[in-house]
């Protein structure tokens, strides 16, 4: 008999969950549809996923659906099968993952009590040592029901929560996205950068002309996004300076958000004085001139057929970050435009010495597919010692994994 279709997904955005077993418990709280897209993102990264429900949760979701979802049988009721020893006995699976998991749910399983399928989950795993993980939905009163957070401590040390984002009176379970960089993150727990500080720049800055108009570049923030997202992932503490570009981050990581090439100085330099970062990632596209002034009105340009603007170089952000932290390993990035490799790579290096930096990455924004607002770039790794490590043309997702695994020798 040929394997269900659902496992031609197994491993197609990475082999860390390979070989793993996770059993994802779903209960009945409205976000239990977003279990699909869980089990799916898990299946892509390798794991083996089986689904258990509860009775109620079974208005909103159909254990049809499940089955497609993951390829496996999906348990629903418990019988002479022992589904719950089945799955949660000594050994036999990695990870029980609870999402969503209402208030009802948390309180039995704090107080043992197992009369439904994922109940009696929890009342095996725990007994068996199996890791636990809860992501909570439910309103947000009930989520400050202090006899519920009296559960939760309960619970604490038992079992792992990934809080739920407090939104219009509800405190909504956490993105599929955010869970598995926890998961993932809890299975890569020999990761050399887990716990590490981390600051990120990325984007593009801009420089006003007048409080309408300002000078910038197509810089989308797309690879300093990919890095946060990875280094998230790896269980680092990621701090995200913003310019202009749309970047949607998990909620653990802090993001602050800046606009001209003076917020990012001041920010990034304010950051590196008051706090200890082990590494520096200096993705962003800073603006290399800015109006040498700044008009406070709106030009009129019904009354002027030519505007002069005269502009100056802003200070270079890279420049600075030795001199304030000299114990922060720095990553800075140098783009160029249709140059040979070998001119690339000989500009970025002397960018390197310039700036004390410990790697640089070099980039050629002209080559075709690797533009800067591309989904795509083709990267020269280039370290102190003039070791080059060239990453041809692939997602900004993969350069990102890549260049974190090539930090790693350096912790």
């Amino acid at each position: 008999m040929n394997e269900h279709p659902s496992k031609d997904i197994v491993g197609s955005d990475g082999k860390e969950l390979k070989g793993k077993r996770i059993v994802l418990c779903i209960s009945a709280s409205v976000a239990a549809y977003k279990a699909v897209d869980l089990a799916r993102l898990l299946i892509r990264h390798g794991a083996d996923v089986h689904v258990v429900m509860s009775k109620s949760s079974k208005i909103l979701l159909t254990p049809d659906l499940m089955k497609w979802a993951t390829g496996n049988e999906v348990v629903d009721e418990l019988t002479w099968k022992l589904e719950h020893i089945q799955l949660a006995n000594y050994g036999v699976s990695d990870l029980i993952m609870y999402y969503p998991c209402t208030g009802n749910t948390l309180s039995k399983i704090a107080n043992g009590i197992d009369d439904t399928p994922v109940t009696s989950i929890a009342s095996v795993a725990l007994g068996s040592k199996i890791p636990i993980m809860i992501a909570l939905a439910m309103h947000e009163s009930m989520y400050e029901n202090p006899v519920l957070k009296d559960n939760i401590e309960k619970l604490k040390g038992l079992v792992e929560f990934i809080e739920p984002n407090i939104i219009e009176g509800k405190a909504k379970v956490a993105e599929s996205e955010v869970v598995l960089n926890a998961i993932l993150a809890k299975f890569d727990s020999n990761s050399k950068l887990k716990r590490k500080n981390v600051l990120i720049t990325a984007g593009a800055t801009i420089e006003y002309i007048d409080p309408i108009r300002v000078i910038t570049n197509p810089a989308s923030g797309k690879l300093g996004t990919a890095i946060a997202e990875e280094a998230n992932r790896l269980g680092v503490n990621v701090t995200m300076i913003c310019g202009r570009g749309s970047t949607i981050m998990p909620n653990n990581v802090r993001m602050i958000k800046v606009n001209t090439s003076d917020e990012m100085m001041d920010t990034v330099i304010d950051e590196l004085q008051n706090n200890n970062y082990d590494i520096a990632i200096m993705t962003a596209a800073v603006s290399d001139f800015k109006p040498e002034r700044f008009n406070y009105e709106k030009i009129d340009t019904r009354s002027n057929e030519q505007i002069i603007i005269k502009l100056k170089t802003t200070s270079k952000i890279v420049d600075k970050i030795k001199k304030v932290s000299p114990q922060t390993f720095l990553i800075v990035f140098k783009a160029d435009f249709n140059v040979e490799n070998e001119q690339l790579v000989k500009t970025a290096y002397t960018k390197m010495k310039e700036c004390n930096a410990d790697m640089i990455v070099a980039n050629d924004v002209g080559r075709k597919g690797s533009g800067m607002d591309s989904d795509n770039i083709e990267v020269f790794l280039i370290s102190k010692d003039k070791r080059i490590i060239h990453i041809p043309l692939q997602s900004k997702k993969a350069t990102a994994k890549k260049l974190l695994e090539e930090v790693l020798p350096y912790f």
